[in-house]
This record gives structure tokens, sequence and C-alpha cells, in this order.
């Protein structure tokens, strides 16, 4: 078994295929969390109305979730993979608590009908990234600077609510979104031939959760701009 798994560590192109079976189960589980914390929070009245009565908390979930991705991000070479999995699983939930309130604005009709076109989408994007020979790397900075443009329209909405922008705002969201899954796909495949022949087990798993963060953020926020879009009559 031990001799199965060095194998595996150093040979780059079936670690690679290790390496992507392991962020998309650490993905799945991470968004399984997140259903189910939204799901039973939005079941339960008290928290609700705790929620949305208390700027303050909703406030300090959203410093704790952006503190959690930079920490991840920006220190997972230096964690150990206990705390980079607790890190991730702790984003999870509470992530699961600020989406618990997309219950009370939207029907369980488009909720499902977004989630299976976000689905949908995210796979096109995912098999795109994976299989294309085209070098992705370049697209990183138009994505940067795309998702800068789309930050400042959504804070100037918020200013003048128009119904027109935000149907805009909604499909450059989703298409902005779709490429970064497929930047984010080949990302993880290039930082596993960075490591040669050198990686360890420890290293895999801590790369795999990175790239499950990406590749879930990239998901979820497909998922919410497709739901702004069906989900619109639910709001008239």
């Amino acid at each position: 078994m031990n001799e199965k798994k060095s194998i595996i560590l150093r040979d780059v192109r079936i670690r690679e295929n290790a390496l992507m079976k392991s962020v998309y189960l650490w993905m799945i589980l991470g968004l399984a969390i997140t259903a189910a914390v939204a799901y039973f929070t939005s079941q339960s009245a008290t928290l609700l109305r705790y929620l949305v009565l208390n700027p303050f908390v909703t406030i300090a979930v959203f410093i704790a979730q952006l503190v959690l991705v930079m920490v991840l991000s920006g220190r997972v070479e230096r964690l150990s993979t206990g705390s980079a999995t607790a890190i991730f699983l702790g984003y999870s939930a509470l992530t699961g608590l600020t989406l618990s309130t997309i219950f009370l604005v939207y029907t369980g009709t488009s909720i499902t009908v977004a989630f299976l076109s976000a689905l949908a989408v995210f796979a096109g994007g995912a098999i795109y990234g994976a299989v294309t020979k085209k070098d992705l790397r370049g697209m990183g900075g138009y994505l940067t600077m795309g998702l800068f443009g789309l930050i400042i329209a959504s804070l100037l909405n918020m200013l003048f609510s128009l119904s027109a922008l935000d149907f805009i705002i909604s499909i450059v969201g989703v298409v902005l979104f779709t490429g970064l899954t497929a930047w984010d796909s080949q990302r993880v495949a290039d930082i596993n031939r960075q490591y040669g022949s050198e990686m360890t087990s420890e290293e895999l798993t801590k790369i795999g959760i990175l790239g499950a963060l990406g590749l879930y953020l990239d998901f979820l926020n497909i998922f919410l701009y497709l739901l702004r879009i069906f989900g619109r009559s639910d709001n008239n």
C-alpha cells in the first residue's frame, strides 16, 4: 500500500488524477455542509430572526469568512493538514449560515432550477479547463479585472436598484465565474506539475483543499447569480 502511494506521489500524471479526485471530493463535502447548515438554519425561526435582525452578527460572520479564506489561501503551505481541513469546513458552515436567508426570498422551484443549472454550467467550465490544450494562465488578470468591475457595478446597483442592471450583472457574473472555473481547474494541474516528483501526501491533501476552495467559490457564485436570474419573479 505504501509503495503504491509512493508511486502516485512521484508520478506527475497519476498524481494529477489523485489530486483532482481529492479536489472534487473536498468540494462536494464543503457544498454538502453548506447546504445542510443553510437548510436547517432556515427551518429555525429563532435562528433566522437572529440573523436577519442583528446586522452586527451578519457582519461578524462575513468578516470571519473573509479571514478564513485569506488564511487558507495565503498560508496553506504553513498550515497543518488538520488546520487546513478545519478552516475549509468551518468556512463551509459559515457560508451555510449566510445562505439560509435565500429560503425566505426564493421559492423551492427557483432554488432547484438554479442549482441544477449551476451544476451544468460549472461542469462545462471545469471540463473545458481540464481538457483544453490552451494555456489559460493569461486569463487570470482579465478575470480579476472583471471581478473588480462586477463588484463596483454591484455596489452601484445597491444605490440605484435598477432591475435591468441587476439582470446584466447576473449574466456577467455567470460568464465570469464560468471562466474562473476553467482557470481554477487548470491551475490545480499547473500546481501539480510545479512540484515535479517531490510532493508529499500532506501537500497533496492541502493542495486538494485549496483547489476545492477555489472551485467551491466558483460554483457558489454561479448558483447565486443564476438564482437571481431564475428568481426574478419571486421578488415581484
